[in-house]
Order: C-alpha cells, then sequence, then structure tokens
C-alpha cells in the first residue's frame, strides 16, 4: 500500500499529466490538405519516415467516385525537409482486384534503404485486411505477392477484419498493431500479431497473438465505442501507444496507454492527451488518427488529422512533444 507521501507523489504525478492535456491552437505551424481532388483540402491518416535527405508523409485521400457516388480510396505522398511545408510527390492507386474499392491508412517504416508500406483494403466491411508494399525511392511501390498479409481469426471478439496497421521492431520481432470491429461490428478495438525480425513481411510470417481478447478496448467515457490508428514508439524499453479514442467527429480524441512486452497495455492517464479544438478552431470536430515520430535530430512529434465541419474537409498538422520520468507531454 501507498503512505501518504507516496500517495501524494502519485496524484502529483497525475495532476502533471492531466494539465498537460491541451488543444491545439487556432492557427497550427503545419497545416496540410491534399487540394488534388478537393479543393479545400481533403488529408487523413499520416504516417511519417526519414527517407534519404527528406521526410516522407503517407496519407489517406480519396482519389475518384464510381458511377454511384461512392469515394475510392488512395494512398497520398508528401515530401519535406522541415516537417511544416510539405509538397506532394505521388499517389498510390487500387491497381489490383483486392484494392479495387479502395485502400488508405498507411504506415510505413524503413529497413536496409527501402520503405515498407502497410496499408489497409477499404470499402469491404468485415473482410478489410492489411497489405504490404515496398518502395526503393518511398514513391514507386511493388505489392507483396502474398497480399492482403493480415487479417485476424473470427473469434468471439474480432468479425475478421483489420485497418489501420502499425508495425514496430521491438525485443527482436515486429510487432503489428491493427484495428478490429467485434462481432456484432459495433466497437472498434485492438489486437497484436507478430513475425521474426527477419521477415518479410509476407501473410506466412505474421502470427496473432492469443490474447484471448483486444489488447485494448473502449472503456472510457470520451472513448466512445472505438479505439482505432494504433502509433507505437520506445522510449527507454517501454513501448507507448497513440490511439485515437472515439469514432470520427463524436468528437475523435487520443489517448495514449503502455506497455513492456508489447502485448499488455494501461492508460497512461484517463483523460484525452490531445483533444479536439474549441469552437471555432481548425480541429474542433475532432483531433484524431495519431502518429507518433521522432526526427532526425530526437524531436518528437504527433502528428494527427483534424476538420471542424464534420469530415467535408480533412487537414493534417502535428505538434512537438517531450517526455519525462513520467511519459509524454504536449508543449504549451
Amino acid at each position: 500500500m501507498y503512505n501518504l507521501r507516496g500517495l501524494l507523489i502519485v496524484t502529483t504525478l497525475i495532476w502533471s499529466l492531466s494539465t498537460r492535456t491541451i488543444a491545439q491552437s487556432s492557427s497550427p505551424k503545419m497545416m496540410f490538405g491534399d487540394t488534388t481532388h478537393r479543393k479545400s483540402g481533403f488529408a487523413k491518416d499520416p504516417h511519417v519516415v526519414h527517407f534519404g535527405k527528406a521526410y516522407l508523409m503517407y496519407y489517406s485521400v480519396p482519389v475518384y467516385k464510381d458511377s454511384s457516388g461512392a469515394d475510392h480510396w488512395g494512398i497520398g505522398i508528401a515530401r519535406s525537409t522541415d516537417l511544416t511545408t510539405w509538397q506532394k510527390v505521388g499517389e498510390i492507386r487500387p491497381v489490383t482486384e483486392y484494392e479495387k474499392k479502395g485502400l488508405c491508412a498507411p504506415g510505413a517504416l524503413v529497413r536496409d534503404g527501402k520503405v515498407h508500406l502497410f496499408y489497409q483494403t477499404y470499402g469491404n466491411g468485415r473482410n478489410d485486411a492489411i497489405c504490404h508494399a515496398v518502395s526503393t525511392d518511398g514513391i514507386h511501390f511493388e505489392r507483396n505477392p502474398t497480399n492482403p498479409i493480415f487479417h485476424p481469426a473470427i473469434s468471439d471478439w474480432s468479425c475478421g477484419r483489420a485497418i489501420d496497421a502499425d508495425v514496430i521492431k521491438f525485443k527482436n520481432q515486429y510487432f503489428l498493431y491493427f484495428a478490429t470491429r467485434d462481432t456484432s461490428y459495433k466497437i472498434q478495438q485492438l489486437g497484436v500479431a507478430v513475425a521474426s525480425a527477419n521477415t518479410n513481411f509476407n501473410r506466412e510470417d505474421w502470427k496473432q497473438v492469443d490474447t484471448k481478447g483486444p489488447i485494448l478496448k473502449p472503456e472510457l467515457p470520451w472513448e466512445g465505442e472505438c479505439i482505432e490508428g494504433a502509433s507505437v514508439i520506445e522510449r527507454k524499453g517501454t513501448l507507448y501507444m497513440f490511439y485515437a479514442g472515439a469514432y470520427n467527429n463524436w468528437p475523435q480524441q487520443i489517448g495514449v496507454a503502455r506497455s513492456t512486452d508489447g502485448i499488455h497495455w494501461e492508460r497512461v492517464q484517463t483523460q484525452p492527451f490531445l483533444k479536439n479544438g474549441a469552437p471555432g478552431t481548425w480541429n474542433s470536430s475532432e483531433s484524431g488518427h495519431p502518429h507518433i515520430f521522432t526526427d532526425k535530430s530526437g524531436q518528437t512529434y504527433l502528428f494527427y488529422q483534424g476538420n471542424n465541419d464534420k469530415g467535408k474537409s480533412w487537414f493534417l498538422s502535428n505538434i512537438p512533444v517531450d517526455w519525462t520520468a513520467a511519459g509524454p507531454t504536449l508543449t504549451k
């Protein structure tokens, strides 16, 4: 049991973390929206890597509408040298049978001078799954011939769908974090699969971890019926997961959990780490789908999506993240 002094220390840490919960200002330093297909600007689901002499950001964008008016999604690629100003340099559109309804929600890592991209199919409901592609220049990608490379087993807690992949190497193996729906297709929650350090990321390499349930599911009031968009970073042997709580525009906000084994997770705090903005700000409808990224100088940034019109437009931004013994904090 805690003595009084210990209880005061714990209480102080919790208070310190809660006071760091902020919403970004109405005029963020970075604001990116792809205007190729929608003049108002539209980009979701950011993921950034340092590749060569620049940074590449992969994001979801609606690339065309079919005859019924339904959006078909693709992946945009933008380049930056300062993490603030971005220029679109490429696009990945559906080309295969399994992608024909769309692809989106990119996650990426650099290994041996190549960019490995993990993305989901879109528009197939319970059958959406994770795919993989590789590139030598970060712009032109070759699909993995074993695609789709992963979907979870149908169980009493998962309908078999997999979206929002994030892959990280930890303790000499790769962890693939994904979001899935429950069997009623109502609750979004997280699972994990692993592959060996020498994997080619092929379908046969991934083994779902038998956790007897989701590794993280919505439990707090602000998380609503959804936890998705996991982005994981290692700090001194501990993994920190930045995740999106609640469905889009409920509002979606960003939380943080931590783990020492990559499988068992505990929340860092009970309130959102990054809230949606105040009325009238650019992200008043949500601050969602995070990506946590450390630049070449060692500074960490939280990339995320936001809008103020309930999803008619979407923009991407970032905010610096600092670290203390208690975990991540936002710079006011």
